[in-house]
């Protein structure tokens, strides 16, 4: 997380580029998660932002104009097309082994994902050199977060326009680190129409969504690439407070309060509570042991990305000195 949009970007090896985006696509796999998440941990969150930023006015112009090969040339394929296989392939191979895991084994699949989260909170957090401006950033980020992942979903119409406006606020919520765009079209009450909408290729209810998507996800880059550029501590302990507030819905050990029936006739959990666990049974254990693997896992991924995990780098050494992001 030390690049910024001005600064020279080295090529990535394909092959990590794919893993890193088979990574994003089973966390989007899971309620509550986000692949910008693991886009963020894994280091690409910025590439990935000025990726999607080539999408452009100019681009389109020289479309307009016929002048295809150049207007291809500025898109990153090489960076994209590994990227895109790799959520792809996480989405087709992945989707019934999470949707299982989801349904019989939700404890132990969020224990792992939060050790992850909370290592990478940890990664990132060292980075940052917390200045007050800064923990004021971290403290909103965590505050709207928690607010956000314990909102009761709402009865909204299916009208186009608020399809178009739920689309725009979903790609927003998946870019961001923490906040999941499922979640947020949960929220909204869009979820399971949109679902269903996919389900029976009903264009003219899933057009408004893409729409909206591809608008916010265009615009929303911007914004958070400008912010990175010119006030780069502050966003970066922001995006950390995102994903301490998200905790609240990772926490692997929940009450049900209240239920729903979705698109498939079953009683499915709407509004949970935070318990806490058991801690003489064998499943707080197991999840325990999850939670400091994939703790364990994301330090030592940092590590070899960094070489200055603030967990591995007293075991392994440091490679180099990584400098406190700046507070503005």
């Amino acid at each position: 997380m030390q690049e910024t949009d001005s600064a020279p970007q080295r090529p990535l090896p394909a092959i990590r580029i794919f893993f890193t985006g088979f990574a994003m696509g089973i966390a989007d796999l899971i309620p509550g998660v986000s692949g910008g998440t693991m886009a963020f941990i894994l280091g690409i969150y910025e590439r990935l932002l000025a990726a999607i930023k080539s999408v452009n006015l100019d681009l389109v112009r020289l479309l307009l104009r016929g002048r295809v090969r150049e207007a291809l040339a500025r898109i990153p394929w090489a960076f994209l097309i590994p990227l895109g296989l790799g959520l792809a392939v996480a989405v087709l191979s992945m989707a019934r082994v999470m949707e299982y895991l989801l349904e019989h084994q939700p404890v132990f699949l969020f224990a792992f994902f939060f050790g992850l989260i909370i290592a990478s909170i940890i990664a990132v957090g060292v980075t940052v050199r917390w200045a007050p401006p800064n923990l004021v950033a971290l403290a909103a980020g965590t505050v709207a977060a928690f607010i956000i992942v314990g909102l009761v979903p709402l009865s909204m119409p299916n009208d186009p326009l608020t399809l178009f406006l739920s689309g725009m606020v979903a790609i927003m919520a998946m870019i961001l680190p923490g906040i999941s765009g499922s979640f947020i079209l949960l929220i909204l009450g869009q979820y399971a129409y949109v679902l269903n909408a996919v389900s029976d290729l009903n264009v003219t209810a899933v057009l408004p969504v893409a729409l909206g998507a591809v608008v916010g996800l265009l615009g929303f880059v911007r914004v958070l690439s400008w912010l990175l550029a010119h006030h780069h501590g502050l966003t970066v302990a922001a995006l950390v407070g995102f994903m301490v507030g998200s905790l609240r819905k990772i926490w692997p050990w929940k009450a049900v309060l209240e239920t729903r029936v979705d698109r498939h006739g079953e009683v499915v959990p709407l509004r949970e509570r935070n318990i806490l666990p058991d801690v003489a049974g064998p499943e707080f254990w197991v999840g325990f042991g999850l939670a400091l693997a994939g703790f364990l896992l994301l330090s030592f991924i940092d590590h070899l990305q960094t070489g200055a995990n603030p967990i591995f780098a007293p075991l392994l050494g440091r490679r180099r000195n990584v400098d406190p992001v700046a507070t503005t």
